[in-house]
């Protein structure tokens, strides 16, 4: 029997599982231009806060609601020095304003969240690398198997699967986008036909290494990864916990790590109620724990990945940590067994 199985059996994960994407739109509903270029982004600044206007009720969303350049190109350079901001979709909002305020924190450039054209030099100093690229779809992009969007019945989501449900929402997901943010930036793309070349960010999946020691900071809702002298590798969103089913106080550690869990509910182990019957749902991205399991010590609570990267920061969970599946893979790629988990 492999690890993934023997933990994923051992921890009984047990967490709700969050509505996967809508499926892609079909191309002739894309715009014709798109709504921000490669070169706009570049040597896009930001606007002077993060915090996106309210939306109307009804109709198109204003201007200052829409992506902006220098946002998105934020975005990436965040992503890139692994303060990550979630899910890149150029509005900015409150996952943004504290990996910048972190990132600022770390570099000795205090502690604000708003963002400047200083800012953004300094991040782009250290990191010179062009924030777009290209990338061509491919046959495997396109060749599933993908299950269809998941409902609130467990049972039902373990029967239809647990993969993407479609290409554009694979392809946003290796790139740490938004799907609507990446049809944006190509209009017009049938993200059904292979070989056709799409605009998106330059993003970076390089693992950490080293991490000693990671802080959860539950009023914040992050996770920060420390190396062994107490340097700051990594800063998260993180879903952690509700007021019904909070998560752990004090100081756990990590047990092991299960890349591609299975996600096990049990009704004799967990507190909340989805009903009478032990599920056990297939390993996939919009698996309710994502791709990767971090177990901890306290029993059936882990640090893992998401189906739904944009609901990460803004939503409650049944207890665990939720990040997005590409921050819970790199974060697991640098933990091992016995490292220190606080929770404050």
């Amino acid at each position: 029997m492999s690890f993934r199985l023997i933990l994923a059996s051992a921890s009984l994960i047990a967490l709700a599982a969050c509505q996967a994407p809508a499926p892609e739109q079909p191309p002739e509903a894309a715009a014709l231009q798109p709504v921000l270029t490669a070169a706009q982004i570049e040597a896009g600044v930001p606007r002077p806060t993060l915090r996106p206007a309210t939306p109307p009720a009804e109709g198109a969303p204003p201007a200052a609601h829409a992506p902006d350049a220098g946002m998105v190109r934020l975005q990436i350079l965040l992503d890139r020095s692994r303060f990550s901001p979630g899910v890149i979709d150029g509005l900015g909002g409150e996952n943004t304003r504290q990996a910048l305020a972190a990132w600022r924190q770390a570099n000795g450039l205090g502690e604000s969240g708003d963002a400047d054209a200083a800012l953004v030099q300094a991040l782009a100093a250290a990191d010179t690398a062009p924030v777009m690229t290209q990338y061509t779809l491919t046959a495997a992009d396109l060749a599933g198997p993908f299950s269809p969007p998941a409902g609130a019945d467990l049972a039902a989501t373990a029967r239809a699967g647990t993969n993407f449900t479609s290409a554009l929402e694979r392809l946003a997901e290796r790139f740490h986008v938004t799907e609507a943010l990446l049809q944006g930036l190509n209009p017009g793309v049938d993200f059904r036909r292979a070989g056709q070349v799409l605009v998106v960010p330059a993003v970076n999946d390089a693992p950490l290494a080293g991490v000693a020691r990671i802080v959860i900071d539950k009023t914040e809702r992050s996770a920060r990864a420390f190396d062994e002298a107490g340097t700051l590798l990594a800063f998260y969103p993180a879903t952690i916990g509700s007021s019904e089913r909070p998560a752990p106080s004090g100081t756990v550690t990590v047990v092991g790590v299960a890349p591609e869990p299975d996600y096990t509910y049990d009704p004799e182990r967990v507190s909340y109620d989805r009903g009478d019957e032990r599920i056990v749902v297939p390993a996939g991205p919009n698996n309710p724990v994502g791709t990767v399991w971090i177990d901890l010590s306290r029993d059936t609570y882990g640090i893992h990945g998401s189906p739904d990267p944009s609901k990460i920061g803004k939503t409650a969970s049944n207890g665990c940590v939720r990040l997005t599946n590409w921050d819970a893979e790199q974060l697991a790629a640098g933990v091992k067994p016995g490292v220190v988990v606080q929770f404050i």
